[in-house]
């Protein structure tokens, strides 16, 4: 698969073009200059060619972030097989246009020159200013009004060639998600599980805008790891861009499999992070606690218990939710974090078979029979099975689902998961009414 990576100075549609050319939005767009920062990518294909698109930071020169933006973007150059640059058509070249020209002739890859915001006559008639950066022959676009996408994806099309026996190789990866408040070391872990400073870090909050995924392999397993924006309590928010990119966070956990929510240590489960553990759950995502900044935290043994207790408090819906002190900055018990993500998720994805459930269910009502229903009998529970996995998810048929109290289902979901080692990740159990074969006998119709 063909890796393009989409360069340019900030605010000329390089996200707007990344989105369409993925035909989704993939990434941020917003008026503002300077959204993306950290590279963005995704797999989308031309014609039935899978490719990998790379959005990159947007280079300016003002910004206290901008060397480090630059180094993303060079990154981004070396790993792709094919640049396109992506300039405005709206205005003049700039001398950051001329510098990134440059260096993109003396990397050497094949590389297009994208003239962007080309809906008018006026922009296609000024186009002859754009051979002076030497990258040949410019292609005029509209992203934001899909003009000139498909003349410029049959330029790309050659390059491109399409995969047969290699997409039978893939295996699906493992979709992991790490989320958080602002600061708490999200990006930083991310980078020291790659091994490489693959996303921009710093000591202000709030770095990290877009959602970005990245492939990734740990211990030959394949995993597609998703760094977010970190959360702050929703009431607290009053800037547009971060409430979308509070909105991309939660799109993760949405799309993630299993999710890492990383904690301060020295600030640990605060309402916030117990917020975003419910969402967590309630999605019914597999979590793991990542409790960061062990390496300089004082009576570490106490802040466990202080947690734990916390937990059990608070997350009392999922028990036993695995807790893993670590250090993102030096890479302490890292390979035990990922230990537990695929212990989560092989428990998110287990199955139990009718029999073994039922064989439960029969001695879970000698042990604490159901209550009596109005009609001074016990609700009587006939069956159970399991309709999937990823929450496992269970249904139980009852002639009188309503007579059945959530106290006496907690009872049953606890039993659940001791049985069958379920603790850990959330669960689902359904009443469905079973209905009365000899309920109708009789009656004219």
């Amino acid at each position: 698969m063909k890796t393009i990576a989409l360069v340019g100075r900030t605010n000329v549609g390089k996200s707007t073009l990344f989105n369409k050319l993925c035909h989704k939005r993939a990434a941020i767009v917003h008026d503002r200059p300077g959204v993306t920062r950290d590279r963005k990518e995704a797999e989308t294909s031309f014609d039935d060619i899978p490719v990998r698109l790379v959005d990159t930071a947007g280079l300016e020169d003002t910004s206290s972030l901008a060397k480090a933006m630059w180094q993303q973007t060079e990154l981004a150059i070396q790993e792709a097989d094919i640049v396109l640059m992506i300039t405005d058509g709206r205005t003049e070249l700039t001398a950051l246009d001329t510098k990134l020209a440059k260096q993109l002739k003396k990397v050497g890859k094949p590389t297009f020159l994208v003239v962007n915001k080309c809906e008018g006559e006026k922009q296609t008639q000024m186009l002859g200013e754009f051979y002076r950066l030497g990258l040949g022959t410019p292609h005029p676009i509209s992203a934001e009004h899909n003009i000139g996408l498909k003349e410029l994806i049959q330029v790309l099309k050659p390059l491109c060639p399409a995969e047969t026996e290699k997409e039978q190789e893939k295996t699906k990866p493992l979709h992991l998600a790490i989320v958080g408040r602002p600061n708490v070391g999200k990006s930083t872990l991310v980078n020291q599980l790659l091994k490489k400073n693959r996303l921009l870090t710093g000591p202000e909050a709030g770095v990290t805008r877009d959602a970005i995924t990245v492939p990734w392999e740990w211990k030959d397993k394949k995993i597609l790891l998703t760094d977010t924006a970190g959360l702050r309590k929703y009431g607290k928010i009053d800037d547009e861009l971060e409430r979308i990119c509070g909105q991309e966070t939660k799109n993760a956990i949405d799309f993630a499999e299993v999710v890492i929510l990383v904690l301060d240590a020295h600030q640990p489960l605060e309402r916030q992070d117990l917020a975003i553990a419910g969402t967590v759950l309630q999605e019914g995502r597999a979590l793991v606690i990542a409790l960061n900044k062990w390496d300089n935290t004082d009576n570490q043994q106490a802040v466990l218990r202080e947690l734990k207790a916390r937990m059990t408090e608070s997350l009392q819906q999922v028990k036993k939710i695995p807790v893993v002190p670590i250090s993102a900055k030096n890479g302490f018990a890292l390979d035990k974090l990922m230990s537990e993500v695929f212990r989560m998720y092989d428990l998110w994805n287990k199955r139990v078979p009718t029999h073994k459930l039922n064989t439960f269910l029969d001695e879970l009502k000698q042990a604490h029979p159901t209550p009596l229903a109005r009609n001074g009998r016990r609700v009587p529970m006939k069956y159970m099975t399991q309709v999937s996995a990823r929450p496992p998810t269970f249904v139980i048929f009852t002639s009188n689902p309503d007579s059945l109290p959530d106290s006496y289902m907690r009872y049953v979901s606890n039993g659940l998961r001791e049985c069958f080692g379920i603790e850990g990740v959330p669960i689902r159990i359904h009443l469905r009414k079973r209905e009365n074969p000899f309920e109708n006998k009789g009656k004219k119709k």
